[in-house]
């Protein structure tokens, strides 16, 4: 069993910058392929960015490319979304999830994580 704790969000202007940080404990967390994920149109979440087990390969969905990056401490089993240059539609609540995967793919989809958080509200006003 891996447990997820989101922590960092909260309510932001425009233009603002927010860390959302994601604590594991449980198993070996290093392992673990890990996401953050959002509410989508047609979806109940779509991914925002996915890390790999050591941090030598992300993913970014289109709409926060170049604004948002995922990275992660194994030392103290955290992974973290630094997120710059937020816009009112960023307004979500964000999940972390984890993936136990040996090889690097991106996992784009909710099916493919096993164990989630109770995620983290971020809110942009405009």
């Amino acid at each position: 069993q891996v447990q997820l704790v989101e922590s960092g969000g909260g309510l932001v202007q425009a233009g603002g910058s927010l860390r959302l940080s994601c604590a594991a404990s449980g198993r070996t967390f290093s392992s673990y392929t890990m996401g953050w994920f959002r509410p989508a149109p047609g979806k109940e979440r779509g991914l925002v960015a996915c890390i790999n087990w050591s941090g030598s390969a992300t993913y970014y969905a289109d709409s926060v490319k170049a604004r948002f990056t995922i990275s992660r401490n194994d030392a103290d089993n955290i992974v973290y979304l630094q997120m710059n240059s937020l816009k009112p539609e960023d307004t979500a609540v964000y999940s972390c999830a984890a993936a136990l995967r040996s090889t690097w793919s991106p996992l784009t989809r909710e099916l493919d994580y096993t164990y989630w958080g109770q995620g983290t509200q971020v809110t942009v006003s405009s």
